[in-house]
């Protein structure tokens, strides 16, 4: 996997859960094309086993995420966007913060990011309107009920958002939802 680098989980968000591994792939390591590098994500979430996996795709990068529960990866690259974006991702209760007004281009991204992360965790990213999803960057110390979100050290000029739940546990059993 020369190709492939996990990314860590910061220690203060993950304080002893039961984490999501993560990988990026950068196509221009291994001299991949667009077609060959999703396919080598593709293989990569093969190779994995298990059955909750997420991948995002913003060339030259790929991510892969696996979890033992839903998650959630977004990779997005840091560009100029028009105030009209950040209207049309962001809940009222988003737009009413203070801060919206002063948002820049990297905040707006990551919001998109953090609520792709989220939405493809829960299931179906194309089910899920923006307006209506809060973002996880809000969400006090990353988590929201058995909900946990976390950027990740991110490729210059771009953002990653990583979004799991946490396996639920009584005892020693563990329930997996898929």
């Amino acid at each position: 996997m020369n190709d492939a680098r996990a990314l860590k989980i910061s220690s203060a968000v993950a304080s002893g859960e039961n984490v999501p591994r993560a990988w990026l792939i950068d196509a221009r390591r291994s001299g991949l094309d667009e077609s060959q590098f999703v396919a080598r994500a593709r293989a990569l979430n093969d190779e994995a086993g298990i059955q909750c996996v997420s991948r995002s795709y913003r060339y030259p990068y790929a991510l892969v995420a696996w979890h033992d529960a839903p998650v959630g990866i977004d990779i997005e690259r840091i560009e100029p966007c028009a105030p009209a974006f950040a209207e049309s991702i962001c809940t009222p209760a988003e737009r009413a913060d203070p801060a919206f007004h002063t948002l820049n281009a990297n905040d707006i991204i990551s919001i998109w990011c953090s609520k792709e992360a989220l939405a493809k965790a829960l299931g179906d990213a194309t089910q899920y309107d923006p307006r209506r999803l809060e973002s996880p960057i809000r969400w006090p110390d990353g988590q929201t009920g058995p909900w946990h979100a976390a950027p990740l050290t991110a490729p210059e000029n771009h953002t990653v958002w990583l979004c799991w739940r946490t396996s639920l546990t009584v005892g020693r059993t563990q329930n997996r939802e898929r």
